[in-house]
């Protein structure tokens, strides 16, 4: 994530006077279908220009998509896309608490620490008028699947028989076979996609319906693993194993499978009648 010292608070904002109502532009992919479609402009980041919004919202779009945490979205489009209403209604200190603790490490992954100007101190408490989180029932559901952590970068294995990738599969308790993409977007970033449909070699605890997000999650997160895995733009097959500890996705070992790896393909057909030590 390109954060740094660009956040800054807004304070004494006369609304009707200082403000004005304005289109959430279509480059804020993260507040869009989020219940309203105009924003107040200055936001509560003190952001003058849409053109200084679109720049420095972008930055916190990829945190999104790591769903670190259900109420990631609608904290930072509250302060960056604020609804347009007779006044400013700010997130809730609890929704900024329960954000920060999910999310500081997926920020943390990529060098970058909490900041200061997002300081959970400056909101109000939920006794006040805020945008508070959802129920305790709602954040127990959420956390009910397993979720990708930052982790070190498991190298990428090239010299294997397929004997050892028995060994691995029997050490660990998923592999999945993903088709991973690169390509630059708009803004010069470098955004990786999984291309097809994840193929299970052995499943475990992941959920079938759940793993292609989970697995792109961790793309997100770790990115300066996955751009260590994916050196060209052209699409590569990959097969990643690891293990569901505690809750949270480990992947441990990658392998680009390419169709001259013999072991590869071999080890799966034996895998199915193979019986772990």
């Amino acid at each position: 994530f390109a954060l740094s010292a660009f956040l800054r608070v807004a304070t004494g904002f006369d609304i009707g006077l200082s403000t004005k109502c304005v289109v959430i532009p279509t480059e804020m992919h993260m507040c869009h279908k989020i219940g309203y479609s105009e924003m107040r402009l200055p936001n509560l980041m003190g952001h003058t220009s849409m053109a200084d919004v679109i720049q420095k919202s972008t930055t916190w779009q990829h945190l999104v998509l790591t769903d670190c945490h259900p109420h990631a979205r609608t904290f930072l489009c509250s302060l960056f896309a604020p609804i347009c209403l007779d006044t400013f209604i700010h997130p809730c200190r609890s929704m900024c608490v329960a954000v920060r603790d999910s999310c500081a490490p997926a920020l943390a992954c990529h060098g970058h620490a909490w900041p200061d100007n997002l300081d959970c101190d400056r909101f109000p408490g939920d006794e006040d008028i805020c945008l508070a989180p959802l129920t305790t029932e709602y954040k127990y559901l959420h956390k009910v699947l397993p979720k990708p952590a930052c982790q070190a970068c498991p190298a990428v294995e090239e010299f294997f028989t397929h004997k050892r990738i028995l060994e691995v599969f029997c050490d660990n308790n998923f592999a999945v076979k993903v088709k991973l993409s690169k390509k630059r977007t708009g803004l010069g970033h470098q955004e990786y996609n999984i291309e097809c449909q994840v193929e299970f070699i052995t499943q475990g605890a992941l959920l079938p319906y759940e793993t292609q997000s989970m697995i792109q999650q961790w793309l997100l997160i770790n990115e300066n693993c996955t751009r260590r895995m994916t050196p060209t733009h052209r699409p590569m097959m990959y097969l990643l194993v690891g293990n569901i500890k505690e809750g949270i996705i480990l992947v441990n070992h990658v392998y680009r499978w390419q169709r001259k790896d013999s072991q590869l393909a071999l080890a799966t057909q034996k895998w199915r009648y193979h019986k772990c030590l």
